[in-house]
């Protein structure tokens, strides 16, 4: 990684995101997107776990633009999540990712007293799957009927954490932030390898807390390096950092940089998994970028300014390819997305070489962050 970027490159690339939310609000409106096919983003079920990225993209276009048109869209999904609460079977540990990015965005904007309800409930809901033998946030409920997945956890729930932090913030309760300390340090213990690189799944006895064993999940196998888990760990350790103030959270997050970093392509856009055999396609995962290039951002601002240029730079070149090389901003081309070329989930064969609308959403996001638009959601 060397050489500069000019500035200018960020305020252009903002530019063409805002120009197209606006254009594409019209036809997605208060739908949930999550991966386009064929140009065009299929809407999901308002349970989904993506549900969350469209409203906070809609917020952050609508924190710098004040277009009252995406501010009530972005306010229509988050209505439509209540009725996800009143069905409750549907709720898994993404409570965080959907509720932060709607109700806790909607509060931090317009203090919206609706919202911190809406978003206090929710923080309820996320702290009561909380594990107390193996301190661990549970992940999911079965999918199907025998399904026993009471021991699971994965590295995406780092990414949820921020809700109980904002929780004991504005109710001055220390209970959320317990908990979210407690599986910080689990997923320190048993997520995050010495050298950095990251487990997917791991599973746990549900009654006594011993580990079971590390399933590889979305990655290639379970001793692999998938790449989205790597940037789930290097953003959610440092927002754990953010909110704590402990040494070993941005420790953590740093480790795990070290090993993106080194281990990107040409391009600086990650294969969706670091450690692939010869034979295995090599999808990039443009949504770990993305992602991992706002931890790194996070990171810089937390570190002396020595050492916070290897992250900003990092985090910066990795944005500027996602913008130059896989930004889709041709008008009048039918593709919806912002970022091309991103991996969902390669074991199961689902949504390969696509855009994803979390790729857009931290895309975007990061973004926001070089240019100092404001206020972090998590």
């Amino acid at each position: 990684m060397s050489g500069n970027i000019e500035g200018y490159w960020a305020e252009e690339a903002w530019s063409k995101t805002v120009e197209k939310i606006g254009r594409t609000s019209r036809r997605i409106g208060d739908g949930f997107p999550h991966a386009s096919v064929g140009g065009e983003y299929k809407l999901e079920p308002a349970y989904w776990w993506t549900a969350g990225f469209w409203p906070g993209l809609l917020w952050l276009v609508y924190r710098d633009t004040k277009e009252e048109r995406l501010k009530e869209l972005a306010e229509s999904c988050e209505r439509q999540l209540d009725q996800v609460v009143a069905d409750y079977y549907k709720l898994d540990h993404d409570i965080g990712f959907m509720w932060t990015l709607t109700s806790v965005a909607r509060f931090k904007l317009l203090g919206a007293e609706d919202s911190k309800r809406r978003a206090l409930l929710a923080a309820n809901l996320l702290a009561a799957r909380f594990n107390v033998a193996g301190g661990y946030i549970r992940a999911w409920n079965p999918w199907r009927e025998g399904e026993e997945n009471a021991g699971w956890a994965i590295i995406d729930c780092m990414m949820n954490l921020p809700l109980l932090h904002w929780a004991t913030e504005v109710t001055g309760d220390p209970r959320y932030k317990h908990i979210a300390m407690r599986h910080a340090d689990m997923a320190l213990q048993h997520f995050i390898r010495p050298d950095g690189s990251v487990n997917h799944i791991v599973i746990f006895d549900p009654a006594t807390g011993e580990k079971l064993e590390v399933n590889g999940g979305q990655g290639y196998a379970p001793d692999s390096a998938w790449s989205r888990g790597a940037a789930w760990a290097i953003y959610g350790m440092s927002l754990s950092y953010k909110h704590t103030g402990e040494p070993r959270y941005l420790e953590a997050a740093k480790r795990v940089a070290h090993f993106f970093l080194a281990n990107l392509p040409g391009d600086h856009v990650p294969h969706w998994d670091f450690r692939l055999p010869e034979g295995v396609p090599d999808y990039r995962d443009s949504s770990a970028g993305a992602c991992a290039a706002c931890g790194l951002l996070l990171i810089a601002g937390q570190v002396g300014e020595r050492e916070a240029a290897l992250y900003r730079q990092g985090g910066e070149w990795i944005l500027h390819s996602l913008y130059a090389n896989y930004g889709a901003w041709d008008a009048d081309a039918k593709e919806e997305g912002l970022v091309l070329h991103g991996t969902s989930h390669f074991p199961e064969r689902k949504n390969l070489d696509v855009p994803l609308i979390y790729g857009d959403y931290y895309f975007a996001e990061g973004l926001s962050l070089l240019l100092g638009h404001g206020e972090l959601f998590w």
